[in-house]
């Protein structure tokens, strides 16, 4: 490694784990979302834009840390509530909901024939029937639960798939309902700018809500509980105490939905209790059962894994007998509906595609023919494609090529192959077919026509389009970036392929997971419920050394004689930016060649000294000063666009005009109306790592403040580190805080039940 190239200061050299000298004090700025040290949290990995995590299970990450990061998402109010075309997508099977309910009945089946059970387990199963027959679950089905019988799930049902329509944005709110709000909320201490955001969460008569159940503020995007206490408590005086069944209510989907953007699905019933508890409900347990009652909650049994013996000896009868009474350990789990049936939905659509014949099982020489000309990677995992329905394919940047040799190879056996992309500067997918030409070379000024982004191809923007049935119109579809898939767009690109096609989940196991609830990839892994092929092709240089030895927890020293890899040793903030600003103007083109608009910072935060705000600030002012005239932005400024929640697409201003602000996002002409642009446009001169995760830039400046210390994890590092191509340069001033962050701080868990679901309905495949 080498240190800061030809800068007018001096810099030192070291590896990266070695201590920066100077100052060690944390400075002043906050990375937005970190806890106190003193707060356990659950993770908070998940958000589009606050890239902190802290620990599972506690009640601070489903207030405090998850708030934040909603508030810094950029979605806003107005954004919250425009759902995403894959929302929309999912919304549209919530009206399948009798037959979901049908589908709900016949897994209650099995369970229902265990008429023997007693104690926990039986209790447990009172609860379930219980809440889905309307009554008030048992309060001992929310203790702590030692065992209970292993249910069988029944065969996967094909169901009809929606047509994916565009998500409509929402109806302005009518005025006289807006009045009314506002009236409320003035009589209750709240300002009355929330009134439009009250109508949108709660709708018509919204103003009789709040007056009826003043916790019903909640339901409004970042608005926390004890600005909810204080409101109740101006409405409704002495009636108004913490034992208020209304409070309990809302306070338990309050921190299940704070829970969904830390990325959990649902989460174990005593932790749940253990939240409502530090909130101040006396009773938590009973809050639990009369949300379960309203039915704004739903509560699920899901069995342990136990470890089985290799070869169970012969039994008769009465040892049969003996052990049905047995109870088998199981986690009691509570959740929002709309995770719920979305990981369900995506567990039987995954479990259709791996059971459906695919439609050319005819032609294996052709198969074998392709394979054969391919290099050994991608031969592997085209000859795995060829004889399964759904296979996960794990790599590096450099094993994209591998999937371009797959679509080579089926498009060539006259099969519809499409790939589909987490962002659009992640389309331009390139591998050598067997006469060494670019795959992405096409009719369109070198873009492959048939790579397009997850959410247009579920929005009908590009792509295939669908069939009769409403099934997009294809045999193969290969999805890359597939970490950043949540449970909702995984079920809708799960219910949405037709029978007998073909589906390759393909992605890097160690970047950060998805913006939005669920870890769908990890949890493919994990059930071991389809084939795996694991990329054997490294990614080049001495970057791709560096980021390789970080994915195994190592953060070595690599030879780097072309400067492919600077260290800058910071002492505090100022000199963070400082120096940040000197690599991104002066230094790396100077020194390196690539040019600023080719360099892209990354660090941990929006908020802090050393934030993405302080950071554009200071970018902005050398590279394109100006008035900012139309909301904050002048022509030519580095923006990121996010049209909806964890979805982030870099680019440029243009202009501004009455329309709104004109942009440039990787050639693609976006116009953003004047009052959306505060909530989806910053600058982007610097990104935190979840808003760079599935892009690349020819050189990355890599920010690590003091005070972003006890915010670094492996898989943050990882992928901060790998969004470099030809130069990475690390602004180091958090000490051995990197190499223990590397070595010691793996991703942080989420709670899902998809690995559960897969098991039930699919044999593992070892």
């Amino acid at each position: 490694m080498s240190t800061e190239p030809e800068t007018t200061e001096e810099a030192e050299p070291g590896a990266l784990g070695a201590a920066a000298e100077g100052d060690t004090t944390p400075g002043p700025g906050e990375v937005t979302g970190a806890g106190d040290a003193s707060s356990t949290s659950v993770d908070t990995d998940g958000g589009a834009d606050g890239d902190v995590e802290g620990e599972p299970g506690s009640a601070e990450a489903l207030t405090e840390e998850a708030t934040d990061k909603t508030e810094d998402a950029g979605a806003g109010t107005e954004g919250a509530a425009q759902l995403s075309e894959a929302a929309a997508e999912l919304a549209a099977q919530r009206l399948e909901r009798e037959r979901i309910e049908r589908r709900k009945a016949e897994k209650r089946g099995p369970i229902a024939a265990g008429t023997g059970l007693s104690g926990t387990a039986a209790d447990l199963l009172a609860a379930v029937r219980a809440v889905e027959s309307g009554e008030k679950p048992v309060a001992t089905a929310f203790r702590e639960p030692e065992q209970a019988p292993r249910g069988t799930a029944p065969e996967p049902a094909r169901r009809p798939r929606p047509v994916s329509a565009p998500a409509a944005s929402p109806s302005a709110p009518a005025p006289r309902t807006v009045e009314a709000v506002r009236a409320v909320l003035t009589g209750g201490g709240a300002p009355d700018g929330l009134a439009p955001q009250v109508v949108a969460a709660l709708g018509e008569g919204a103003d009789g809500q709040l007056r009826e159940d003043p916790w019903q503020l909640l339901r409004v995007t970042g608005v926390r509980p004890e600005q909810a206490d204080g409101f109740a408590r101006a409405l409704l005086g002495a009636e108004c105490g913490p034992d208020d069944e209304r409070r309990g209510r809302a306070l338990t989907v309050w921190l299940l939905e704070q829970a969904a953007l830390a990325g959990h699905t649902a989460l174990d019933a005593p932790a749940l209790t253990a939240a409502l508890s530090q909130r101040a409900v006396p009773d938590p347990d009973e809050a639990v059962q009369s949300t379960l009652a309203e039915g704004e909650a739903l509560v699920f049994q899901d069995a342990l894994e136990t470890t089985a013996p290799v070869a169970a000896p012969a039994r008769d009868d009465a040892e049969e007998s003996a052990e049905e009474g047995e109870e088998r350990p199981v986690r009691v789990l509570v959740g929002l509906e709309r995770y719920a049936l979305a990981e369900e939905s995506l567990a039987d659509g995954l479990a259709r595609v791996m059971n459906s014949a695919p439609k050319d099982e005819g032609s294996a020489a052709g198969w074998e023919q392709a394979a054969a000309s391919a290099g050994r990677s991608a031969a592997e995992l085209i000859r795995t494609v060829a004889g399964h329905g759904l296979v996960l394919h794990t790599g590096g940047d450099a094993s994209r090529a591998e999937a371009a040799a797959l679509l080579h190879a089926a498009r060539g056996l006259g099969l519809r192959a499409w790939a589909a992309t987490h962002t659009s500067g992640g389309r331009d997918l390139r591998a050598s077919g067997p006469a060494g030409n670019d795959l992405a070379d096409g009719p369109e000024g070198g873009k492959d026509t048939t790579v397009v982004t997850v959410a247009d191809l579920l929005s009908g923007a590009e792509g295939p389009g669908r069939d009769a049935d409403g099934a997009l119109d294809l045999d193969l579809l290969v999805v890359l970036d597939a970490p950043q898939l949540d449970v909702e767009t995984a079920a809708v690109l799960a219910e949405s392929l037709p029978d007998g096609a073909r589906l390759v989940l393909s992605g890097d196991p160690g970047v950060l997971w998805s913006a939005g609830p669920g870890r769908v990839f990890a949890d493919l892994l994990a059930a071991r419920v389809c084939p795996q092929v694991a990329s054997r092709t490294p990614d080049p240089g001495p970057v791709g050394e560096l980021v390789s030895g970080v994915g195994i927890g190592e953060l070595n020293q690599v030879e780097a004689p072309g400067k492919e890899v600077v260290i800058v040793p910071v002492r505090d903030a100022g000199e963070a930016v400082h120096r940040t600003v000197q690599l991104v103007a002066d230094s790396v083109p100077r020194a390196i060649g690539i040019p600023a608009e080719q360099t892209q910072v990354i660090t941990p935060g929006h908020g802090g000294a050393v934030g993405t705000r302080a950071l554009n600030t200071a970018l902005k002012e050398r590279l394109n000063p100006g008035p900012g005239r139309f909301g904050g932005f002048d022509p030519g400024d580095r923006i990121a666009y996010s049209p909806a929640p964890g979805r982030t697409m870099p680019g440029h201003v243009v202009s501004a005009d009455t329309d709104g602000l004109h942009l440039d996002c990787s050639g693609a002409p976006v116009v953003v109306p004047k009052e959306r642009v505060e909530q989806s446009v910053r600058l982007g001169w610097a990104l935190t790592a979840h808003q760079a995760v599935g892009l690349r830039w020819p050189a990355a400046v890599v920010v690590l403040p003091g005070d972003a210390a006890a915010a670094l994890t492996r898989p943050w590092v990882y992928t901060a580190f790998g969004r470099a191509e030809r130069h990475l340069s690390v602004v180091h001033g958090v000490e051995q805080a990197l190499q223990r962050a590397v070595a010691e701080v793996p991703q942080k868990p989420r709670t899902t039940r998809l690995p559960a679901l897969l098991r039930a309905q699919v044999p593992t495949a070892g």
